[in-house]
């Protein structure tokens, strides 16, 4: 049986907030620290370690905004963990592979698998009743299904945001209630790592915290990033845009026919002049679930559904490679999945996810309302 995922919901200040998100989900917190905490102890790092790190990272994420360290502050304090645990889960790929220590990247450079994903949105003239669909699997460590939240938060300075993420993180995909979504997806180059940057989870937080979308693309791309990432952004007035990012550099995809897809390996063409696609070995099948997405949905054009859209998430050619991942062996030791299919309507502010998609079909129903 697959476990639901729950819906914390928070308000107020942002250490209130983070309060508010840390009792609510300790529990989740505690595990995906654990987790975390055990691949760390795996290649010989403790928590004085980890702590430098964070302690050397901590300016750039003031800098970019302070408000994120007083929320991550309260949800230490809400989940009763020390304050790096909950940096350390907000910044994992930046901390983990990069920290302030050169002399520890080629060593931490093999702490994770790659964080997979298949992302898409159809636009509204691609779609049966005329409203925009924006959605993605993601595809990482199966025992995460066991620390994914829903965060709804209400807030008094700008829109109410609704993120699917990693229980104590701020943010991973989600929409807001100025009709802006975002999802994001694994992508690597041979600049990654060559300078710090603000971590992934804090941009895409920042993109939904914005009312206008000028401002959220603007976020995506110029802020200096450590490794590469794909992000789609997305509006429910018809508008959307692929942004593939090099830490120093941001390529843009724009949809086909109203439809968008994107998994784990740059499509730019100006991208592929400049850089090396780096991480096409370790995610090799992303070279073909684009295309099964894409190709699926394509006949559909002008009359696509929700359920279309989970149809062609949940295809399952060349299983356990596929677009819909069963928990399997990685290619080092990890097990990994599809561990959440998530499908959004920015217009109505209604996100569905499923859990372990490759094992479970039952969507749960989340509002902003």
């Amino acid at each position: 049986m697959v476990d639901p995922c729950p819906l914390i919901e928070v308000s107020g200040a942002p250490f209130e907030r983070g309060r508010q998100y840390g009792t609510q989900a300790a529990e989740r917190i505690a595990k995906g620290v654990a987790h975390y905490t055990s691949q760390l102890e795996g290649l010989g790092l403790g928590w004085p370690e980890i702590r430098a790190l964070v302690a050397d990272y901590l300016p750039v994420i003031e800098g970019f905004d302070a408000r994120y360290v007083e929320e991550m502050r309260g949800i230490a304090q809400g989940a009763a963990l020390p304050f790096e645990q909950i940096a350390l889960l907000n910044a994992r790929t930046e901390i983990l592979k990069l920290g302030a220590h050169p002399e520890l990247r080629a060593k931490l450079a093999t702490a994770e698998d790659p964080d997979g994903c298949t992302g898409l949105v159809a636009l509204p003239a691609a779609t049966q009743d005329g409203r925009l669909i924006h959605a993605q699997n993601w595809d990482w460590k199966a025992e995460c299904a066991e620390t994914a939240v829903v965060l709804r938060i209400r807030r008094d300075d700008g829109p109410d945001i609704l993120t699917f993420t990693e229980a104590g993180g701020l943010a991973r995909c989600g929409l807001n209630a100025a009709g802006i979504a975002i999802t994001a997806n694994y992508l690597e180059s041979d600049r990654d790592y060559s300078q710090i940057g603000v971590p992934l989870a804090l941009i895409r937080r920042k993109v939904l915290e914005t009312e206008h979308l000028a401002l959220a693309m603007r976020t995506v791309y110029a802020t200096p990033k450590s490794p590469s990432n794909n992000m789609i952004v997305s509006h429910c007035g018809g508008v959307a845009i692929d942004f593939e990012c090099a830490p120093d550099e941001t390529f843009q995809v724009h949809p086909q026919d109203g439809l968008l897809v994107h998994a784990n390996h740059w499509q730019s063409p100006v991208a592929l002049s400049k850089l090396k696609d780096t991480g096409i070995a370790s995610t090799p099948d992303s070279l073909y679930r684009d295309i099964r997405v894409r190709d699926l949905l394509a006949p559909q054009i002008g009359r696509i559904t929700v359920d279309g859209v989970k149809t062609a998430l949940f295809d399952d050619f060349a299983s356990p490679w596929s677009v819909c991942r069963p928990p399997r062996p990685s290619l080092t030791t990890n097990l990994s999945a599809t561990v959440a299919m998530i499908v959004m309507q920015p217009a109505i502010g209604r996100m569905e996810v499923a859990m372990l998609p490759a094992l479970n079909r039952e969507f749960q129903t989340f509002s902003l309302d």
